[in-house]
């Protein structure tokens, strides 16, 4: 990926991304690798042959752990492991996610549960797990991953809406929690991301046309728009900033 900032703070800095070696997730991993930082990543999916590239790319190997993020018990185990190998965690970001299509109708409670673990029970639990870490080494920052589309009162996915909304709600009570130890907790939310998934799924182009006519940009999104956007977030470039919500949309929705 092409490197437009440079935030020399994150030199050496322990991070850790769940959903890191894919998608945005993958951008990501590139991105704070390349800023000099430690990278620990989560994924289900076998990663390896991701992480030698991103070791030829950058002289250094990213911490692939296995995991799927609705065992809380193997998502604190892989922060731990991340801690023994890179020392605290000092950046977290919550990216991992599941937008799979469905109407209200067809929900039933263990779907329900599913999606709110994926998409909003694995946020909180590895907040709480970086806690003490972050504290230790005298703050830390947290971004957590949400979404535009419950902003845009879109359907489709009532489930997945309703986690990234409250995901926003989260990351204002935490900031609030968390600020006298100089930890900071902020939400990013991406617009429309043409991932691989996205493009194999659902970007038909009748879609593609009518979400680039509401935005502002005439572009459509890829992962590595995102990237620069959560460095600022992580970097004390942005150290007055927390229990803020930053889109990254193209210009979709406002926010003020």
């Amino acid at each position: 990926m092409t490197q437009t900032a440079t935030f020399h703070d994150l030199k050496g800095k322990s991070v850790f991304i769940t959903g890191g070696g894919a998608g945005i997730g993958a951008a990501l991993t590139d991105g704070f690798l390349a800023q000099g930082a430690q990278v620990a990543f989560v994924q289900r999916s076998d990663s390896v042959a991701f992480c030698n590239a991103m070791e030829a790319q950058h002289g250094r190997r990213p911490l692939f752990i296995p995991c799927d993020i609705t065992e809380i018990s193997a998502l604190k185990a892989a922060i731990d492991q991340a801690e023994q190998a890179h020392g605290s965690v000092q950046v977290l970001v919550n990216n991992a996610a599941n937008d799979q299509r469905h109407t209200t109708v067809e929900v039933t409670e263990d779907f329900w549960d599913w999606s709110q673990a994926i998409n909003l029970k694995a946020y909180f639990f590895a907040c709480q797990s970086v806690m003490a870490g972050m504290k230790k080494a005298g703050g830390g920052a947290i971004i957590n991953f949400s979404s535009i589309s419950y902003m845009m009162g879109n359907t489709g996915y009532p489930s997945y809406t309703t986690a990234n909304a409250g995901i926003t709600g989260m990351t204002r009570s935490l900031a609030r929690e968390f600020g006298p130890d100089n930890i900071r907790v902020n939400t990013l939310a991406p617009g429309w991301v043409l991932t691989d998934k996205q493009l194999d799924k659902w970007a038909t182009p009748e879609a593609l046309a009518a979400h680039l006519e509401r935005q502002c940009l005439k572009t459509h999104l890829a992962p590595s728009d995102i990237v620069d956007a959560t460095l600022f977030l992580a970097s004390k470039a942005s150290r007055m900033m927390t229990g803020q919500m930053m889109a990254v949309d193209g210009g979709v929705v406002a926010t003020g």
